[in-house]
């Protein structure tokens, strides 16, 4: 397998790596490949962790505000929804595409991806769907909005009484394991063994 330094640009032949093995870069010494074990079980695993997560993120209530004798319960879709309907339909765009087609995107075509490489196939969408996960990948900011979440948090508690849901706990699950999934994803062992169509045992 070919691969450029993606610091000097200089390319390299690599040869058969073991797990934990790291390869640097023979002029600057940059990282070019760390292989991380077992990448195909701990990526089903957090894959599996991540669809529950983001499916009790989206059912359940995210918040509930009491006001006198008022409670009105939101979810992330009604979120949304409320921010179109209030003419902000760019941010709620935005809104929806980071919290929820993204990571929604990105956890389907995980799935797609490692189940039949762990039933020991190698699947010929293998390329397109790990284009399809490094596009999506900057898309899903979802740690972003759980910041804006508890900014309005902190200055909405002066008007109402907020009560948190199960979804909005769910979602910050969400956001630590899409980021060990990310770490967990090794690309190089998923390209080399396309180039070579075998799936060894590991």
């Amino acid at each position: 397998m070919l691969i450029a330094c993606h610091e000097c640009d200089l390319i390299h032949r690599l040869g058969r790596l073991s797990p934990r093995d790291t390869a640097r870069c023979s002029r600057c010494g940059a990282v070019l490949v760390r292989r991380k074990p077992d990448t195909i079980e701990r990526c089903l695993a957090f894959t599996l962790a991540g669809l529950i997560l983001f499916m009790v993120a989206n059912i359940f209530p995210f918040l509930a505000f009491k006001m006198e004798f008022q409670v009105r319960q939101t979810t992330l879709l009604t979120g949304v929804v409320e921010l179109y309907r209030q003419g902000f339909g760019g941010v709620a765009a935005v809104v929806l595409i980071t919290t929820f087609l993204a990571p929604a995107v990105h956890l389907l075509a995980m799935l797609g991806l490692v189940v039949p490489i762990k039933m020991g196939f190698m699947p010929p969408w293998v390329p397109h769907i790990l284009r399809l996960v490094k596009m999506t990948l900057p898309w899903s900011m979802m740690e972003i909005f759980m910041l804006g979440i508890l900014v309005a948090l902190v200055k909405l508690t002066k008007l109402a009484r907020i009560e948190p849901g199960i979804a909005i706990f769910s979602f910050f699950g969400l956001i630590c394991v899409m980021a060990a999934l990310t770490a967990a994803l090794d690309t190089h062992w998923i390209w080399e063994k396309w180039t070579t169509r075998r799936l060894p045992t590991r």
